[in-house]
């Protein structure tokens, strides 16, 4: 029978001076009992946190060790202080209060690239407003269910993390019961109210959150939380769960049939449309044959700025715009929609869109402390892993693009590309989880740095996230900012593509790096690096205890002998002599920016011009123009830009 505020037994009309009374007792009994271990150099009191588990898991009778593993999936047991995640998930259980969420932030737009890119086709610029289902599914509204188990209210469960951690053990509890489940204390009775807990509605999803939850309580985890706070799983290599319990859930059946995904992940092949409507025009992406006729090069990273649903809704819209995966953040769930042979409409320059592989993950917040959940970046590492042995693609950040990294195709679509993930993607982690981490390579006269701060300690201060001229909260980021001296009361970076002074707004990319990103170095100052960025030499603080950037070393570009500079290019286009007739000509137009003799840039690849032309909803006209001229992709500024082989030296970065 499900736990209720009658139920003496599930005591869910607890309050926190009781459960406070007997945490630090509670917790020394419980950890080595259910699988938790003090982190190596920690005192014999655990931490707060970790107290709040062993109490939570004790009332509920969850074991501890499922309830420290369900966390760790959903927020690696930080806090965020209170602020909620891209989907309206609070605390470290991620409980969803998703209306609450975006009640308290707005959405916020952009910029406004014209998403497929091809200057030789009219611009498509949709209505980028994202439909929002009047009713949330449940598992966007997991909190006030834990609410009503508990007694506590909805703001002592969203902001106190003790409050967090006993609704997420009364929803476990209750969904063990649900199943019914003994409230056994052996962590592999637990697999099935675990995949209940994910808010999945199929069973292969369920199954691949569950699944996560048990590598991580098989292998044990232990870190020190954004509160500052010690938390450790031990780890139980021998866990095997009751993974029968899942054909109780009561859970529809998903098919993966049609989808390119690994089996690691779950995934629903749900299509984007290749329909023709109104004047000869169709939607909403090219049909193509890659890799035989070309190569993919780009895995570029999005976020939504809308709910699941929403989002579905608008990439079956064949006037919308498109991208191959979405996915959600709540359980990593995929959804497919365009084929690796097609080319999809997301990227905002039609050379990029014509050689990558679009991702789209889940979150309606433009908030100051927008965080993803574990869940889903676990489940975009997977997917990028396979999609990167597929293709053979290289796992760097040359080739694993941020959409904010794309180059605008020319001079006119500069200011309006997009900047997501944004600030709050956390790089690093997710390199991690691709087993490619970013690490030092070189020492100092390796002659380039790897942008690398500590996520979490790493905090510039960023504008403008809810109201204009107002600081967004203090939260971790992955980037850091660039200065004109060694100074940080000195000027920022201009960018002069954007044609705007350069400010901390949380959009405004002119002054930033990010982590992974590979800059040549320019010089050194103290406790600050300096790289050449944007045609400019750029600073940074990069101080010994507290590093932002590892020393490196690899190819970099420069002008060749006698080029004072030589031009940036935002796409890299055959030669006109390539173009057979029939298809015209694309411009090859440079960009405002170049390269001044003296400068060094990381190289990323070298490529030949490249064009698809398809510009015909019948295929019978479509033709990749290959050209003689080469070109090398180069980190120029936060984003890649190319420029052409014949006007630059390729040399050793050390050199």
């Amino acid at each position: 029978m499900r736990g209720s505020a009658t139920d003496p037994n599930r005591a869910p009309g607890h309050r926190r001076a009781r459960r406070a009374a007997g945490a630090v007792a509670s917790a020394a009994l419980l950890l080595p009992l259910l699988g938790a271990a003090p982190s190596a150099g920690a005192t014999d009191s655990p931490g707060p946190l970790q107290q709040a588990f062993a109490t939570a898991a004790a009332e509920y009778h969850v074991p501890q060790s499922v309830l420290l593993g369900v966390s760790y999936l959903q927020s690696r047991w930080d806090t965020h202080d209170g602020a909620p995640s891209v989907t309206g998930g609070y605390g470290p259980m991620h409980l969803t209060d998703a209306r609450t969420a975006l009640a308290r932030a707005p959405h916020h737009s952009e910029g406004t690239e014209d998403a497929r890119g091809d200057s030789a086709r009219p611009a498509l610029l949709p209505d980028t407003k994202v439909p929002e289902n009047t009713e949330l599914p449940a598992r966007l509204k997991t909190l006030p269910k834990a609410a009503e188990l508990t007694g506590l209210s909805a703001e002592e469960l969203r902001t106190d993390p003790a409050a967090n951690v006993a609704g997420g053990a009364a929803l476990l509890a209750a969904a063990q019961q649900d199943l019914g489940e003994p409230l056994s204390d052996d962590p592999a009775d637990w697999y099935g109210a675990v995949a209940r807990f994910s808010g999945a509605d199929d069973t292969a999803t369920a199954a691949a959150y569950a699944n996560d939850v048990y590598d991580v309580l098989r292998g044990g985890e232990e870190r020190t939380t954004d509160a500052g706070q010690q938390v450790a799983l031990a780890a139980q290599p021998e866990l095997t769960p009751d993974t029968a319990q899942l054909g109780r859930t009561g859970l529809r059946t998903a098919s993966a049939d049609g989808t390119e995904c690994p089996k690691s992940v779950s995934c629903e092949w749900i299509p984007a449309p290749y329909e023709e409507f109104g004047d000869n025009d169709y939607g909403n992406h090219d049909l193509g044959d890659r890799p035989a006729s070309q190569s993919i090069k780009y895995i570029v990273i999005h976020d939504t700025e809308g709910t699941w649903d929403g989002v579905l809704n608008l990439v079956q819209d064949p006037t919308y715009v498109s991208w191959n995966y979405t996915l959600r953040s709540t359980d990593g769930h995929i959804a497919q929609h365009v084929k690796a042979k097609d080319v999809a409409w997301h990227a905002g320059n039609w050379y990029v869109n014509a050689k990558s592989v679009g991702l789209e993950h889940e979150g309606f917040l433009a908030s100051p402390d927008a965080w993803y959940t574990e869940a889903m970046y676990r489940s975009s590492a997977r997917l990028v892993k396979y999609l990167a042995k597929e293709y053979d693609i290289p796992l760097d950040r040359q080739h694993i693009l941020g959409h904010d990294n794309v180059p605008g195709p020319t001079t006119g679509t500069v200011p309006g590309m997009h900047t997501d993930p944004g600030p709050y993607w956390d790089w690093r982690h997710y390199f991690e989880l691709l087993d490619h981490p970013f690490k030092r390579t070189a020492g100092k006269s390796g002659g380039l740095v790897t942008i690398l701060p500590d996520y979490a300690a790493n905090q510039p201060v960023y504008m403008g996230c809810v109201t204009s001229g107002e600081a967004c909260a203090a939260h971790g980021s992955g980037e850091v900012r660039l200065y004109s001296d060694h100074d940080e009361s000195s000027a920022l970076i201009k960018d002069i593509g954007l044609g705007t002074t350069p400010t901390t707004g949380v959009n405004d990319l002119s002054s930033r790096v990010s982590t992974g990103q590979q800059y040549a170095v320019a010089d050194r100052w103290g406790d600050w690096t300096a790289i050449w960025y944007l045609g400019q030499k750029a600073w940074f603080k990069n101080p010994k205890k507290q590093p932002t950037a590892v020393n490196a070393a690899g190819f970099v570009i420069t002008p060749k002998d006698g080029l004072d500079s030589v031009p940036v290019y935002g796409r890299a286009y055959p030669e006109k002599e390539a173009y057979p007739t029939g298809v015209p000509a694309q411009t090859v137009s440079p960009l405002p920016y170049k390269v001044l003799a003296g400068q060094r840039y990381a190289v990323g690849d070298e490529v030949p011009g490249e064009y698809y032309y398809a510009v015909t909803f019948t295929t019978d006209s479509h033709k990749v123009v290959v050209g003689t001229d080469l070109y090398y992709e180069i980190q120029y500024g936060h984003r890649v830009e190319f420029v052409r082989a014949a006007d630059v030296q390729l040399v050793p970065s050390a050199a």
